[in-house]
C-alpha cells in the first residue's frame, strides 16, 4: 500500500471527503474548508454500507477522508445503553468499514475518536499531572459507548492509513450549541467538579486539517495540554458571560443516581501533539482566548 509518507506534502490540490455532515464536528469542518479554500464534499454513503462508501470514493476522488460520523447518543451516552446494536453498527462496523475501504484506495483517514476510554487510576492519579499516553491501554469501560470506542481504537491500530484523534469533552466558542460541554454543564441542575482534559475545537480542528496535510497517522491525544475542572469553567462563565450565574455541585456518588452509565474522568498527556504543534495553547489559556473573550458580556475590568 503506497500511503503518503508522514510529513510529506503534495503537489495536487487537496480534496476532502467528510463523513458526518449533520454532526457538530462535521459541520465545522466544512466551514473550515470553505475558509481555507479547500475543496470538499460530504459523504452520502452509510458508513456500514461498504458499496456506498466505495461509490463515494470513486465519485469524489478525495485526497483525504475525514470521519466525524458515529453515535454518541441523544441527549447523551446513556442512549447507547439501550441501543447497543445501533451503537455497534455506527461506531464499530461503520468506522472499520470506512478505514478498510480507504486503505484499499491508499487514502489516509482522519478519524475523530474519543479520549473517554480512560479513568484516573493508581498510576494516573487525579491532580498528579501524569496523563494517559497514546500507547496506554484503555481502562474505562463503564459505558457501552466507551466500550465500543475502545474496541474500535484497538482494531484501528492495525490500519497504517488511519489517524485516530482522541477528542474529549469538546468545547467551542458557540455557546448556543447544546453539544458544547460548557453549554451542557451550564444547564445542568448540579455538576460534579473534576479536573479533565478537554478539546477546544476552535483551536484544534484547524490543527486536524494540518495533520491531514502532513499525512500524520497513528493515535493522538487530541486535547489541549493540562486539565480544567467543571467549577473553573463555570467561574469563567460567570466572570465573562453572566455575573449572576450560580451552580450547585454534587459528588460522583450522587451523580451516579441520576445517570444510567458512569462517565469517564481523566487527564490525557498531550505532549505528542504539542511537539508537532508547539503553538498549541494550554486548556485554560485556550478557553479564555478562544471561547470566553470572544463571547465576553461583562465589562472589561
Amino acid at each position: 500500500m503506497g500511503f503518503p509518507a508522514n510529513g510529506s506534502s503534495q503537489d495536487k490540490p487537496y480534496k476532502f471527503l467528510i463523513y458526518g455532515r449533520t454532526g457538530w464536528i462535521g459541520g465545522l469542518l466544512g466551514k473550515l474548508c470553505e475558509a481555507q479554500g479547500i475543496e470538499y464534499e460530504y459523504g452520502s454513503g452509510r458508513l456500514e454500507n461498504r458499496s456506498s462508501l466505495e461509490s463515494d470514493l470513486t465519485t469524489v476522488k478525495p485526497t483525504h477522508v475525514f470521519n466525524a460520523a458515529g453515535v454518541t447518543g441523544r441527549p447523551n451516552v446513556d442512549w447507547c445503553e439501550s441501543h447497543k446494536v445501533e451503537t455497534i453498527r455506527a461506531n464499530v462496523v461503520g468506522t472499520l468499514t470506512l478505514a478498510d475501504v480507504c486503505r484499499e484506495k491508499g487514502l489516509i483517514l482522519i478519524n475523530y475518536a474519543t479520549g473517554c476510554i480512560f479513568e484516573y487510576d493508581s498510576g494516573h492519579k487525579l491532580g498528579s499531572g501524569n496523563g494517559f499516553k497514546e500507547e496506554d491501554t484503555p481502562n474505562f469501560i463503564g459505558s457501552f459507548y466507551s466500550k465500543t470506542k475502545a474496541m474500535v481504537e484497538e482494531l484501528l491500530k492495525n490500519y497504517d492509513n488511519v489517524c485516530t484523534l482522541r477528542v474529549r469533552m469538546p468545547i467551542s466558542a458557540d455557546l448556543t450549541n447544546p453539544r458544547n460541554f460548557i453549554t451542557k454543564i451550564s444547564r445542568y441542575e448540579k455538576v460534579v467538579d473534576i479536573p479533565n482534559s478537554m478539546t477546544i475545537l476552535d483551536e484544534l480542528l484547524p490543527i486536524s486539517i494540518e495533520m491531514a496535510k502532513r499525512n500524520l497517522t497513528g493515535i493522538w491525544n487530541f486535547t489541549n495540554p493540562g486539565v480544567v475542572s467543571h467549577n473553573e469553567i463555570l467561574e469563567m462563565y460567570r466572570d465573562y458571560i453572566d455575573p449572576s450565574f450560580s451552580w450547585k455541585n454534587f459528588t460522583i456518588e450522587e451523580q451516579a443516581k441520576v445517570i444510567v452509565a458512569p462517565r469517564s474522568n481523566n487527564e490525557l498527556d498531550a505532549s505528542k501533539l504539542s511537539k508537532e504543534f508547539p503553538e498549541m495553547k494550554s486548556i485554560k489559556e485556550s478557553l479564555i482566548e478562544n471561547v470566553f473573550k470572544p463571547n465576553r458580556k461583562t465589562p472589561v475590568a
